[in-house]
């Protein structure tokens, strides 16, 4: 990738724009040169602008018949080595369900922004919501592990894309980058960053003859195999059925599937204190502390400010990892405190991974309808 052509094109280093741009500019900066994709509200401003401004640095657009089309052109992209995405909303998001499940058997590396509208079903198109969280982490059939990042600014956005090609190249491994329609369509500044550290993708070195696809890696995580895309020279026997670590079908050996699919959960799991992102702020004398993500978490904050003046002793903690879920913290922290208010636009997802670590009281503010918190909502559970 030429950064400096990426940059001249993305314009002036200042800018002010909306979160479906941020998500085309951090994916950009990233390196992707290959965007597949649908229009669907709130997300499809990030298809407009990946149109415009993707083929300026050499990548391709194409805009597929629908969602299941556009994330089978994804992960096609990505096996001839291209850092390739998509973006869409819950309904696309559903739809794409059953080949996110295909990019995890096969390990297969790409980032899909999820930009999050009121559902179920049509619900409510242009009002934003935090209600796939889950769906994120369970929404494909099977025994996997996901990958999902949670920005709450513009800026964070753009960062938290970047991160999530990384992340997706060194695992192997669709990514989540999963915000609001609000935080997709407010208008916030952002600096483009002077330098990026990119994560490139770990291809084979050895002959043709002696690669094993998708055995042990002979790098960092050796539990992530090197990637030898189409076109190189290696054979590569790609399929969603259970196979061998030379890809090829193995759908009635038990130990064959065991081993296949615990790798590709340790993989991630084996590293989950290193992908735990998150953000404290007055833990340590705090007696309540409001857990949150997205743009949730910008009301909970003011929540936690305006109770310290008033004398109460809150804590804040916000999660920019919202999978793989930050076990230890969450334990530990549920330890020191009487009481953890999960804040959320849904009617309680992570509230139940919570409960499920902490040792204190834990409770539920939700709020749901397109409408966000106020403080004095937060604080009520206070």
């Amino acid at each position: 990738m030429n950064l400096e052509k990426v940059k001249k094109v993305l314009g002036p280093k200042k800018q002010f724009i909306h979160g479906d741009t941020a998500v085309c500019y951090g994916a950009l900066l990233a390196g992707c040169n290959f965007y597949g994709g649908y229009p669907i509200t709130p997300a499809s401003e990030i298809a407009e602008m990946m149109a415009s401004l993707i083929p300026k640095v050499g990548g391709v657009n194409i805009q597929m018949e629908d969602e299941l089309a556009s994330i089978a052109a994804v992960i096609g992209a990505s096996w001839t080595g291209a850092k390739a995405m998509t973006a869409t909303s819950g309904p696309g998001f559903s739809l794409m369900q059953e080949n996110i499940g295909f990019a995890y058997m096969t390990e297969t590396p790409l980032v899909l922004a999820n930009v999050q509208r009121s559902g179920p079903s049509t619900g409510q198109p242009t009002l934003g919501a935090e209600g796939d969280v889950m769906q994120s982490r369970y929404g494909s059939h099977g025994d996997y592990q996901a990958i999902a990042l949670s920005p709450n600014t513009i800026q964070e956005t753009v960062d938290l894309t970047i991160k999530a090609f990384n992340l997706s190249e060194k695992y192997r491994s669709p990514v989540f980058v999963m915000i609001s329609a609000d935080i997709g369509h407010m208008r916030e500044k952002v600096v483009i960053p002077d330098e990026i550290e990119l994560f490139e993708r770990k291809k084979p070195d050895v002959p043709p003859e002696e690669y094993v696809p998708f055995g042990e890696g002979n790098y960092g995580n050796i539990k992530v195999p090197e990637f030898a895309a189409f076109g190189t020279g290696y054979h590569t026997y790609v399929t969603g059925l259970t196979h061998n670590e030379y890809g090829f079908p193995a759908t009635d050996d038990q130990e064959d599937h065991d081993r296949l699919v615990r790798r590709q959960i340790e993989k991630i799991t084996d590293d989950r204190e290193e992908l735990t992102d998150i953000e404290e702020r007055n833990i340590e004398d705090a007696d309540v502390v409001l857990l949150s993500y997205g743009l949730a978490s910008r009301s909970a904050l003011g929540a936690m400010s305006k109770g310290r003046d008033q004398g109460k002793k809150i804590g804040y903690l916000r999660l920019k990892t919202l999978w793989p879920f930050p076990n230890d913290p969450v334990k530990e922290l549920s330890k020191k405190v009487d009481k953890i208010v999960v804040v959320e636009m849904n009617t309680g997802q992570l509230y139940h991974k919570v409960k499920e670590f902490a040792d204190c009281e834990v409770v539920l503010s939700s709020k749901i309808g397109g409408e966000v918190h106020t403080p004095d909502e937060i604080l009520k559970e206070v």
